[in-house]
């Protein structure tokens, strides 16, 4: 759950009206099936690098799966898996998304709050990551569940509000204009958001699905999709539905996470919205930060086969996150969008031509699932 799931959402009802979340549904039914193949081949076709340590995710698969003549688009995934991490989902949205968020709660100056997420990533990214991935162990799904059962208390008191949001015209689209633009303005910022969301399809999941310690490519796979379940179906639906049911999307020019925060506060009482919003976003977004990190050092370790490239990316990260605090949030989320596209076209173009590996991988699976069934009925009975 990251920055995604709060901002991304209140971004997509302001551009794209109530049906942007409409359209985030779809995606995210689709997303679950390309999030169920991503990480069975990522699993399937991980090796072990120099250090002994486990690798893989779309350069993996795609080298591996497709082919020595493929490798050219297993480069391509990895160079925009970079780009990716350092010009879109990984820096600029979720320090954005930080300060913002924090300099409308607490009043704090942006320059401040830039300096003090500048340092605490250079500090984890350059080391002791340990103790503070201990720490979001225990902090971030603490802090999932309030935000859940915060916005549940808002949609119980709001709930008269709420059927608005599924009306013809919600899901057609809600954006001004001609009805063909309004559609498609929704469709496009609920599909935009949804992916960046869950990631579904992106190719980023599957570098850390890989690393699981499993014996079955199929069950990672079936694991794995149940996060888009989490973060769209439900967390992103949790956001919308408190934004729609405030009636802020009709009565401000409000956006992003002031827009959520807003709605938040005007739930529930003394003033607790607008802090757990605003500590909401701190950790989803901080640990999102740490996240690509980690994708893009893979990303540029199999792009060089060096492991000292991987300073390198560290320093030109940590100067991206410096950057984010002072860039606007359209630009922003259109550089995501970009990005993301970037990803998901060569990572598309794999699951495509690994499709046959996933079908035969999952009926295996079943049929051998079957048989142990068919086997414990025999012995119950005899």
């Amino acid at each position: 759950i990251g920055t995604g799931s709060i901002v991304g959402v209140a971004t997509a009802l302001r551009i794209g009206g109530p049906g942007a979340m409409f359209w985030m549904w779809v995606s995210a039914l689709l997303g679950m099936t390309t999030k169920y193949a991503e990480a069975l081949l990522a699993v399937k076709f991980r090796v072990k690098d120099e250090k002994g340590e486990i690798a893989g995710g779309p350069m993996y698969y795609i080298e591996n799966g497709m082919g020595d003549k493929f490798k050219w688009l297993a480069k391509i995934f990895a160079f925009f898996g970079v780009v990716t991490a350092l010009l879109g989902c990984g820096t600029f949205p979720q320090v954005n998304a930080i300060t913002e968020s924090v300099h409308d709660s607490f009043h704090i100056p942006v320059i401040v709050i830039g300096i003090i997420v500048t340092v605490l990533t250079a500090v984890v990214t350059l080391g002791g990551i340990q103790a503070i991935s201990k720490v979001a162990q225990f902090v971030v799904p603490f802090m999932a569940i309030s935000f859940i059962g915060g916005s549940m208390v808002i949609l119980i008191v709001n709930h008269s509000a709420i059927p608005g949001a599924f009306s013809k015209e919600s899901a057609l689209g809600g954006a001004a204009g001609t009805a063909v633009v309004s559609f498609m303005t929704a469709m496009r910022t609920g599909v935009a958001r949804g992916v960046y969301t869950n990631e579904a399809g992106l190719g980023s999941s599957p570098i850390v699905a890989a690393a699981a310690k499993t014996d079955s490519c199929v069950k990672q796979g079936l694991i794995s999709m149940t996060s888009v379940f989490f973060t769209t179906i439900l967390t992103c639906s949790m956001t919308g539905l408190v934004v729609i049911s405030s009636g802020l999307l009709d009565k401000t020019d409000l956006s992003g996470s002031v827009l959520v925060t807003k709605a938040y506060n005007a739930g529930l009482p003394f003033n607790i919205g607008m802090y757990l919003v605003a500590v909401g976003i701190i950790f989803f977004s901080f640990t999102t930060i740490l996240g690509w990190n980690y994708y893009g050092e893979r990303c540029v370790l199999y792009l060089t086969g060096k492991t000292g490239s991987i300073k390198i990316f560290k320093i030109v990260y940590i100067l991206a996150i410096a950057t984010a605090p002072f860039l606007t949030l359209e630009p922003i989320w259109l550089m995501a969008d970009i990005t993301n596209a970037l990803m998901i076209i060569p990572n598309l173009i794999a699951l495509l031509g690994l499709r046959k590996v996933v079908i035969s991988e999952t009926k295996k699976f079943f049929d051998r699932e079957e048989r142990t069934k068919v086997n414990v009925r025999k012995s119950v009975v005899e």
